[in-house]
């Protein structure tokens, strides 16, 4: 078993009302995709999409000392992974609901939105995620023309 699946089955067993679906599936995506030196940070499970009523988009987001990764395998054949780095990311924000909520990422090419995760899990991923983003962004510093 990956560490990827160690961390979201964790994940789904401390917040069991996220909604998943074909985890190792998912999670075998992103394990698939990591870099030579790469590591997992943190990693969940969530829908990729905005849709409250769509259920059969489950995704393995995992959080690595380079990137986030959001990995999903098709049902039949072939699969989904997106890769947002540093530099590319804009801002996260997190919107509950009445009883699942939602993350949403901005980045410079699009807007990701994360759905159906338990309310009480939002505080946890936002820490994560935001911690992460904020020392990975100090590395890159201030270019010429900000200064």
């Amino acid at each position: 078993m990956g560490k990827v699946l160690k961390q979201v089955l964790r994940f789904k067993r401390k917040y069991p009302m996220t909604i998943g679906w074909r985890i190792p599936q998912n999670a075998s995506v992103v394990e698939k995709h990591l870099n030579p030196g790469e590591e997992v940070i943190y990693s969940f499970i969530a829908q990729k999409n905005d849709n409250p009523l769509n259920f059969i988009e489950s995704a393995v987001v995992s959080l690595t000392n380079q990137r986030i990764l959001i990995g999903r395998k098709r049902i039949l054949i072939g699969y989904f992974l997106s890769s947002i780095t540093p530099d590319m990311f804009n801002d996260l924000s997190v919107s509950g609901g009445l009883i699942w909520g939602k993350v949403h990422i901005d980045t410079v090419k699009e807007y990701v939105t994360l759905s159906n995760i338990s309310n009480d899990a939002l505080t946890e991923i936002e820490t994560q995620i935001t911690s992460y983003m904020m020392e990975a962004k100090k590395k890159y510093g201030l270019r010429e023309e900000d200064k």
